[in-house]
């Protein structure tokens, strides 16, 4: 008789030694993430942009920190092969794509604000924790104030670099809209990084942004401000199903409507406010429509961000309908379709972004 051997319990030494590369591989990132975090807040990658090749002293007096501490963290940024080092000169520097991705916020390929967000995630852990064994939400606002920061500086480039170049030109009629003069709304706008884009690229329109929280908002006013749109973009702290106005030729959101309870009364709340022949620019994670279709590195992402951001912040909200960041296309569509729109396509897309377009 053949006897088969339960999976779950058969270890092969190979699979094993694999395993145990692959999980301290990742021990060694998650740790490193903390240094990126304090490099980025301090601005010690924007000095080694600036600076090129420099010893540690250098970047003490360039930074005003501690020459010791500056020596462990310039080490752990050339062990994660963050940064280099020349041993005959004691110089460390970074390279062009270092430099982009970890010193220059102005860059679409920024990516250093990401490691922020992660950050909250493990600041969060324990609150978090305690809603697993409940089944209570926890909302955007009872989060680290981390993830507010982390996540408009991770955002921000990549809208810097699509929304008005690669997005808006996708959509059907849009870019003439706008640049005749449009009413636009903005939908779960945070800190209003895209509302603001849009209304430098389109002078002649006039924009609405709206979140549910509060200090979000008066953040995003502060910036429009400074920016010197306040004449032509206002905000308001409103819901989803609930921001004012009606006749917007264009309603966005931008990686948000997943994090909310009822997406159907969203849906349903911009249908009504869209003039008749408006659009509905949505903007979600990048995903399939299985597991197995999001069983790769984006989809690790944003599988864990939403385990401790999304799903419980739609938990916390009437209707915890929960879509989970990695939603997909054809759950989308059954959300546009009960909220009262009939045409809904992929207008197009980047590895982190698919961008909707959804119509009456």
């Amino acid at each position: 008789m053949t006897t088969i051997e339960d999976p779950t319990t058969a270890t092969d030494a190979a699979d094993l030694e694999a395993f145990v590369g692959r999980f301290v591989t990742d021990l060694a990132a998650v740790a490193h993430a903390a240094t990126v975090v304090v490099g980025d807040k301090l601005g010690l990658y924007q000095a080694m942009a600036e600076q090129g090749p420099a010893t540690c002293a250098d970047l003490a007096a360039a930074t005003g920190c501690d020459e010791r501490y500056l020596r462990e963290w310039l080490s752990a940024q050339v062990a994660s092969e963050y940064a280099h080092h020349d041993p005959a000169t004691d110089r460390f520097w970074l390279d062009p794509a270092q430099a982009t991705c970890l010193g220059d916020p102005s860059n679409p390929g920024f990516l250093a604000g990401g490691m922020t967000v992660a950050s909250s995630m493990h600041k969060d852990e324990a609150t978090i924790r305690a809603a697993f064994t409940t089944g209570a939400g926890v909302g955007w606002h009872e989060h680290h104030h981390d993830l507010f920061l982390g996540t408009e500086r991770f955002f921000r480039p990549g809208y810097a670099a699509n929304l008005v170049e690669r997005w808006v030109p996708a959509l059907d009629g849009v870019q003439e809209k706008l640049e005749a003069g449009a009413l636009v709304a903005d939908v779960g706008c945070g800190h209003g990084a895209s509302t603001i884009l849009l209304a430098q690229a389109f002078p002649n329109s006039r924009f609405v942004g709206s979140d549910y929280h509060g200090p979000s908002i008066e953040v995003a006013r502060q910036r429009a401000a400074e920016a010197g749109l306040a004449d032509r973009v206002q905000f308001e702290v409103a819901g989803a199903d609930e921001f004012s106005g009606t006749g917007y030729d264009l309603v966005c959101i931008f990686d948000a409507l997943h994090d909310m309870g009822d997406p159907v009364a969203a849906a349903a709340h911009i249908r009504s406010a869209l003039a008749d022949d408006g659009t509905w620019l949505l903007v979600e994670p990048a995903a399939g429509d299985t597991l197995e279709d999001n069983a790769n590195v984006v989809g690790r992402i944003f599988y864990s961000a939403s385990t401790m951001i999304c799903t419980p912040g739609s938990r916390s909200q009437p209707g915890a309908r929960c879509l989970g960041a990695q939603a997909g296309d054809a759950r989308l569509r059954e959300v546009a379709e009960a909220g009262g729109f009939t045409r809904f396509r992929r207008a197009t897309a980047t590895p982190f972004n698919a961008v909707l377009e959804v119509r009456p």
